[in-house]
């Protein structure tokens, strides 16, 4: 992130399932202030679902003087897909290995240890089928499961 930008931090409030995933409540994204109450997220999410990179959102601040997500008034194009690489994989779990086989392809992201899981950012620019297929091979080859946390209408054409 650059000084250049008013960022502030936004809170996305999250679900848990009942085993307790995702393990918050919520979850904060840096963003870049384009208005008083107008934001454009500045990283890929871990857990918020249907959100990436990019996109711009209506934000409110609440007593506490944190501020809250409210409607998404554009998408960015972007996708994020999660990666969990298996420990007993061919990768051992590296998060680094995992970031090293989608750069060449376009996408940036970034690993989180203590949940053994890697955000990527798909921007729309990416080769997208590749991205898919690298995806598909690794789960099929047991380096990794994923999951499409928020994916574009040509994404899902290629399923």
């Amino acid at each position: 992130m650059s000084d250049e930008h008013d960022y502030v931090k936004i809170w996305f409030a999250l679900d848990q399932d009942e085993n307790g995933w995702p393990p918050a409540s919520s979850e904060g994204l840096w963003a870049v202030r384009l208005s008083a109450q107008v934001v454009r997220l500045d990283n890929t999410p871990w857990f918020v679902r249907n959100v990436a990179c990019g996109d711009v959102f209506a934000v409110e601040r609440d007593d506490q003087g944190q501020w809250w997500a409210g409607e998404r008034l554009r998408w960015s194009g972007h996708c994020t897909i999660r990666v969990v690489p298996f420990r007993d994989g061919a990768l051992a779990g590296s998060l680094r290995d995992v970031l090293d086989r989608f750069s060449p392809l376009g996408v940036s992201g970034e690993g989180i240890e203590q949940f053994g899981m890697v955000a990527l950012d798909v921007p729309p620019t990416a080769d997208i089928a590749m991205v898919r297929l690298r995806l598909v091979e690794g789960e099929d080859a047991g380096w990794w499961e994923y999951e499409e946390g928020c994916v574009s209408d040509a994404w899902l054409a290629l399923s």
